[in-house]
């Protein structure tokens, strides 16, 4: 560049600067409020857009406005009664189901149309065809009366399923209906009235053989192998004794008793709220007395947010002590004067399978609480380590027959993997939020210190009276000098 050039830039460069108002500077040489970067910006923003609704404008209208409404078109109505609202048997979904996948699958039965036709169930297929004729031969009814009552509930049944399109078959769903429910009431019948009574011998390949109806029990409180607790009334109202009083709930309560879900209340059985499926009424039966959950769910108002809990270990060092409560509710937890009173909780083998179930059920069904959830949450927070369930051992709170406490420190820390958990709806917060205040508060944790490291045997205890009583004759000694040196006699 030469000089002329050179001078000639300079001059616009300061013509720029110093007589453009709209370029930074106002005409009295001041600077603009707003520099014209945002202004660039904007406009290039003003461009970009442009130029997309050119491109979209360059698309075929005729073509565009097809696929839309060929995609909209395939859109169900949303109809109340045939909507996804009425489901409530649902599939496990997947991010939950990868983490414990064996917790949700059958092992020995499939039930409804979920896991029908599997491989490694068929071999129960064949005993629901034998349990079947034997109904039929003991009632004496024509297999057409009980095609007609399960062809009455098909469509009923079908909008339980989340999904029920692997049987669209009307005759082959109809037909899985029947065996079903025959296969499971024969079960309940048996478990209550014995199988000599019920006309199945000794050699029953069910009834008889060890192993085989435990992992029924377990398979039959499994989400994805339910099936509608009204089929079951029906058919049960078809082959029951003419003298029978009892319900199918009555005998799903007692059937599910030895599978290590605690004491069922069997009161729930005449609840005014009728039970969904086996899974739905084992929830019931569960579930916190009244006034555990006094003003929680399902109204969301004054509800307080559950705080994240404090293990064992913290807060007994704060002071808080654990008592075993006296209740048949393992969920009915109270805070009291530093006192956790916890119920007594047993845990099984198919703990674990059960509760996990019990919680995807809460998680997909929108017309219940999260009582479930929320006290596994709850329990999670107290049990950190192996010391935690040990406290919890010797209180008489927690009761399992797992390997070791490590095992059930897994068990509650791995529950609340991918649960969604609202901690804003929950019948503990209140107490998480008293045992969370006292925690917080000073004195409870130098009592707790003082009381473990110098009251907790009798030789600490006669170590600090002689210390306390050394210093009082020091200071009585230090007294009495300097009186004696201001006073002398």
């Amino acid at each position: 560049m030469t000089i002329s050039e050179s001078r000639s830039w300079r001059r616009k460069a300061i013509k720029y600067v110093f007589f453009v108002p709209a370029k930074g500077r106002q005409a009295d040489g001041s600077r603009s409020s707003s520099f014209d970067f945002k202004a660039e910006t904007a406009a290039r923003e003003e461009e970009e857009k442009m130029s997309l609704l050119d491109k979209i404008s360059s698309i075929p209208k005729s073509d565009w406005l097809i696929n839309i409404q060929e995609k909209l078109d395939q859109v169900p109505p949303l109809e109340g009664s045939s909507s996804w609202l009425n489901n409530c048997i649902f599939r496990v979904p997947e991010n939950l189901r990868e983490i414990e996948p064996k917790a949700y699958i059958p092992q020995v039965v499939s039930i409804g149309p979920y896991h029908r036709g599997k491989a490694c169930l068929k071999f129960m297929e064949r005993h629901k065809w034998r349990l079947l004729r034997h109904v039929i031969e003991r009632t004496g009814h024509s297999l057409e009366l009980y095609l007609e009552a399960m062809a009455e509930l098909e469509e009923k049944t079908r909008r339980c399923y989340a999904n029920s399109t692997k049987v669209s078959n009307s005759r082959e769903f109809i037909e899985m209906m029947l065996l079903d429910a025959c296969f499971i009431l024969e079960l309940l019948r048996v478990s209550v009235k014995g199988f000599i009574y019920c006309g199945y011998s000794w050699g029953d390949p069910i009834f008889t053989c060890r192993g085989v109806l435990p992992s029924i029990q377990r398979d039959l409180l499994k989400l994805e192998n339910q099936l509608p607790l009204f089929v079951l009334d029906r058919l049960f109202s078809l082959t029951c004794e003419a003298d029978e009083t009892i319900t199918v709930t009555n005998l799903a309560l007692q059937f599910f008793e030895s599978v290590g879900c605690e004491k069922i209340d069997h009161s729930l059985a005449h609840a005014n709220e009728p039970g969904l499926h086996f899974l739905h009424v084992v929830r019931q039966s569960l579930l916190p007395s009244p006034k555990a959950t006094f003003g929680c769910a399902p109204i969301m108002i004054d509800h307080q947010a559950q705080l994240m809990m404090h293990c064992v270990s913290s807060l007994k060092d704060s002071g808080v002590k654990f008592r075993k409560k006296k209740s048949e509710k393992f969920m009915d937890i109270e805070f009291k004067n530093g006192f956790l009173y916890i119920p007594p909780l047993v845990i099984h083998d198919s703990t674990k399978a059960i509760f996990l179930n019990l919680m995807v059920f809460e998680q997909c069904y929108p017309h219940c609480s999260n009582h479930v959830t929320s006290y596994i949450s709850f329990m999670d927070g107290l049990i950190n380590c192996p010391r935690d369930v040990g406290h919890l051992r010797f209180q008489g709170i927690i009761d399992h027959g797992l390997g070791s406490e490590e095992e059930v420190a897994g068990l509650f820390n791995k529950l609340c993997k991918e649960i969604a958990f609202d901690i804003n709806d929950c019948y503990l917060s209140g107490v998480s939020a008293e045992v969370n205040k006292y925690f917080d508060r000073r004195w409870h944790t130098w009592r707790a210190t003082l009381k473990h490291e110098y009251f907790s045997n009798p030789w600490a205890i006669l170590s600090l009276l002689a210390a306390i009583l050394l210093i009082f004759l020091t200071l009585a000694q230090t007294f009495y000098t300097v009186l004696a040196y201001h006073f002398p006699s």
